[in-house]
């Protein structure tokens, strides 16, 4: 397995944690992430690796899900059949949650 498509699921705007949190002037710019929409499609590869256009902190945040996928490994214990996994980046106030599931060739 060389391929992983990764789906952008949901992007969220914690907005009590930006006003809680964030440095006043920049709240005014704030909102949910700008790099990703719900409903994207990004196909990973081993050769390649991080898609163009993929924010590299996201990436870094998925990026062990990916190698698993890569070295065979799979999910199983928590997801139905262990070809697929949710996760997110660790951005706290503006989340993004991403489907990611192995493309088998």
């Amino acid at each position: 397995m060389s391929k992983c498509k990764i789906t952008v699921l949901k992007t969220m705007f914690n907005k009590d944690l930006v006003d809680e949190y964030v440095e006043k002037e920049r709240r005014k710019t704030l909102g949910p992430c700008d790099v990703f929409k719900e409903g994207q499609v990004f196909i990973a590869d081993s050769v390649s690796g991080m898609p163009p256009g993929f924010c590299p902190w996201a990436w870094d945040d998925i990026y062990k899900v990916i190698t698993a996928y890569y070295a065979g490994g799979n999910f199983g214990m928590w997801y139905e059949g262990g070809d697929h996994l949710i996760a997110c980046c660790t951005d706290g106030t503006r989340p993004v949650v991403f489907k990611i599931e192995k493309l088998l060739e």
